[in-house]
């Protein structure tokens, strides 16, 4: 089907929900076809509107695409304009979370979208499910976009009446929500005992250092720099190593694929999330060693340790 789909001259005949139904078909079944994500996208591009496509033809397009790892930034700047247009739309809490969720993913940021829909997401409040709530507050978190309206004393008492209902996932998200929160934002977080439920969820996943990993950290030992692995901080994180230079502490993260959309150079909201908090909430110096970087080095172990020399100002 998707070949054909792709093979056609154009998709004036596919109704917005036939669309979106295709992408949230492939993206479900976890088929890998970006030929059919870029004829989709490019046609939704193409059009002078979104007014046919309902909000959840609209939410399911771009979970589609962020479940897919397809990122094509016009579409989803497309979508967001719609959506702002025709927040009303949106009454139910499964397409105001999957969408939310799809941009905070793909680390597409836009404030002017988060702000918009903000009064609709509090107002789903009480029909959030347990990974809704957690998917919401995990976008805004990664957002940063501060909306204290939607994160009052009633959304936590939600995820109070919730609590025995989260996967380790959601507390995952609600621990970085917490950080966000209470760190960087200076609210109210999470009560005390689910917050440490959540904390102990974030840190239990055991590292599983890569060879990349492996290979930078031997060049690391290898400039006489003792790097200390998959260290722990105090806000749950994890550094891939962690070194002293010149006096100063800097933490190493050797970021590989999965730290990125898809095979692009755009990271994961993951990565970006990180990537601020740390520095922010820990207080450590972040820098990255990028797949596609180290893998131009080669095995020339020479350069790998003059690339690292310079990344770290250790001349």
């Amino acid at each position: 089907m998707a070949n054909h789909i792709v093979q056609l001259d154009h998709l004036r005949h596919f109704k917005p929900q036939a669309l979106s139904n295709t992408v949230w078909a492939y993206a479900t079944a976890g088929v890998n076809h970006p030929q059919l994500f870029e004829k989709v996208a490019k046609h939704i591009v193409r059009l002078d509107h979104l007014r046919e496509f309902n909000a959840q033809d609209l939410s399911n397009i771009v979970w589609a695409y962020a479940t897919a790892q397809v990122s094509h930034l016009k579409m989803f700047q497309q979508v967001a304009k719609a959506t702002i247009q025709r927040k009303e739309d949106f009454i139910s809490s499964q397409a105001v979370a999957n969408l939310l969720w799809s941009y905070a993913t793909m680390g597409i940021v836009d404030k002017q979208l988060f702000s918009s829909v903000e009064p609709i997401a509090a107002k789903l409040i009480d029909n959030y499910n347990n990974q809704e709530l957690a998917n919401v507050a995990w976008a805004y978190a990664v957002a940063d976009v501060d909306v204290p309206t939607l994160f009052s004393d009633r959304f936590i008492n939600e995820c109070l009446e919730k609590k025995d209902g989260f996967s380790i996932e959601n507390l995952c998200q609600l621990h970085q929500w917490h950080l966000w929160q209470t760190k960087e934002r200076s609210r109210t977080g999470l009560p005390e005992a689910l917050q440490d439920r959540c904390y102990k969820a974030f840190i239990s996943r055991a590292p599983t250092p890569s060879n990349f990993q492996d290979d930078v950290v031997s060049q690391l030992s290898s400039l006489g720099l003792d790097p200390k692995e998959e260290a722990l901080l105090d806000s749950g994180y994890r550094i891939n190593a962690v070194v002293g230079v010149s006096g100063k502490t800097i933490g190493v993260e050797v970021d590989g694929p999965s730290h990125f959309i898809g095979r692009s150079k755009a990271p994961l909201a993951r990565t970006i999330l990180k990537r601020r908090q740390v520095p922010s909430i820990d207080g450590l110096e972040l820098v990255s060693v990028p797949y596609w970087v180290w893998n131009q080095l080669g095995k020339d172990q020479a350069k790998k340790q003059e690339y690292l020399r310079k990344l770290l100002n250790f001349l």
